[in-house]
């Protein structure tokens, strides 16, 4: 059993938009004919495969309507029209958008394949696993078709699948297969020969010459649909492939398309209701530790990560966040629970399992910002969601050296922080002589408050506030000579000495 909003997250964006929506459970797919020769039943998802006209398309949608049609299917401009809209208000039946360049018999073949998933149960697979085996099937198909082994990568070129046969094959090859992803050093080969520009560009098939390091001649389809670049087939050929061959090749990716769009939109939604949970923990209230049992977190403190990428393409910084954290927790031991809250990505990390080789590959990460809270047990990760906050924006600030920065590392920053934000409504800060410096810099260029506040911070030590101000220690000497003298600050007394690094830490810290 599942609804017309369950299809069209399965099916994905990609290929369909919700216009008008729908709760109706969907039993079957239906094309339609011209007119209202159509027969529909309860729950059917009606295509317009052959309506073209505004007019048309709502005739369709009020005689689907009344005979209790899950949802009509229509692609744009059509589905969106008033007509469209104003029928399907009135009947009940939900209004899907068809994406321009999709394929109809395609669609139909999709959408016939999630209902008889739903009947099966087949959503309680492993997502992660959904449809491998019919990609390895797939696999050796092609391979039967191109007569030569094959792999089916992502668009990430991570292996999703390859060809039982290993008849031809090469080091690059083996080291793909073995590693379930291309290697570095390959990807820059075939880059360099502008293999990925090429199927950026949407080239049918595309034809590697053998290279002078012995890997072997590669032919390469794209696997799109809707124009999106979903992945690629590879196939280690011994030479230039006939054209009947090659075409046949490239024949084989819509399929592959459809089910790489199905393998992701189950694992779009299991990231969904993963991401739900996540937050559920993170802010403490309902079930927590029912979400932490569904998430499979161990009952041992966790730490709560939160990082952020500094992007000014909004529409790509989840992804790119993503793709991100991917990168960095490559390698460490099991990954941890993620989520995206408010334009940060959160994930909740197990203190001993997982943070001391996370927080290795985040020493060498310098295209994000990071916060760590301290670790805390489950039903108080709040808590350490808050610390990861605040040291996440003392990181935005350069208050915290570094890119990456942990709650009970920074402690010392986050007090001066604390103290002097609960400070600076008091005024305190604008009491005594130290407002006369601020003039006296304004006005004449002098640095005498920072002279002041590194003379403070480095006590009985002149050469060390001087290589902090980047002046000769003399220099130094002479600068709180003359500062004393227009001031007339003691600081031969503790209390003032106390008083005026409270009142310098306020206006730097806050």
């Amino acid at each position: 059993m599942i609804t017309v909003q369950g299809v069209v997250d399965r099916v994905g964006p990609t290929l369909l938009r919700t216009v008008l929506a729908g709760d109706r459970v969907v039993s079957d797919v239906v094309i339609a004919e011209l007119g209202r020769r159509t027969h529909v039943a309860d729950g059917d998802l009606v295509l317009g495969v052959t309506v073209n006209t505004a007019g048309k398309a709502a005739e369709l949608v009020e005689h689907c309507g009344t005979k209790g049609a899950a949802a009509v299917l229509l692609k744009p401009p059509l589905a969106a029209s008033a007509g469209v809209l104003s029928a399907a208000r009135s009947t009940g039946t939900a209004v899907i958008e068809v994406h321009h360049a999709a394929a109809w018999a395609q669609l139909v073949w999709l959408l016939r394949t999630i209902l008889d998933a739903a009947a099966d149960d087949e959503h309680a697979v492993e997502p992660g696993n959904a449809g491998l085996g019919d990609l390895f099937r797939l696999a050796d198909a092609a391979a039967a078709v191109v007569d030569a082994p094959v792999t089916i990568e992502d668009a990430n070129s991570r292996v999703l699948a390859y060809s039982a046969r290993q008849d031809r094959t090469d080091p690059a090859r083996v080291s793909t297969i073995m590693g379930r992803r291309v290697p570095d050093d390959v990807l820059a080969r075939f880059r360099s020969r502008g293999v990925f520009r090429e199927l950026s560009r949407g080239r049918t098939t595309i034809f590697v010459p053998a290279q002078k390091d012995g890997t072997l001649p590669r032919l390469i389809v794209p696997i799109r649909m809707g124009g999106e670049l979903l992945g690629s087939m590879w196939a280690v050929v011994p030479g230039p492939v006939s054209d009947e061959r090659a075409a046949a090749f490239a024949d084989t990716a819509p399929v592959v398309a459809l089910h790489l769009l199905r393998r992701r939109a189950l694992a779009d939604a299991e990231r969904r209701r993963s991401a739900e949970l996540v937050r559920t923990v993170l802010q403490g209230k309902g079930s927590v530790r029912l979400a932490a049992a569904e998430l499979d977190l161990e009952d041992e403190p966790h730490r709560v990560v939160a990082i952020d990428v500094d992007t000014t393409d909004a529409l790509g910084a989840e992804g790119l966040r993503l793709a991100l954290w991917e990168r960095i927790t490559a390698g460490v031991g099991r990954r941890p629970a993620v989520t995206d809250l408010h334009g940060v990505l959160y994930a909740i990390v197990p203190d001993h399992a997982g943070w001391p080789a996370l927080r290795d590959a985040l020493r060498t990460e310098t295209q994000a910002l990071v916060g760590v809270g301290s670790p805390a047990e489950i039903v108080e990760l709040a808590e350490s969601r808050a610390q990861a906050e605040e040291v996440l924006g003392l990181v935005r600030a350069g208050l915290v050296n570094g890119p990456a920065a942990s709650h009970d590392e920074a402690w010392s920053v986050i007090a001066l922080h604390r103290v002097s934000a609960a400070a600076v409504p008091t005024g305190a800060a604008d009491l005594g002589p130290l407002s006369i410096l601020r003039a006296h810099d304004e006005e004449s260029g002098s640095s005498y408050v920072d002279t002041l506040y590194e003379w403070l911070r480095h006590p009985g030590d002149p050469k060390a506030a001087a290589r902090a101000l980047q002046i000769h220690a003399n220099t130094l000497r002479y600068r709180m000579s003359r500062l004393i003298d227009l001031t007339g600050l003691d600081l031969d007394d503790p209390d003032v000495r106390l008083a005026v690094t409270v009142q310098l830490a306020t206006t730097r810290w806050a």
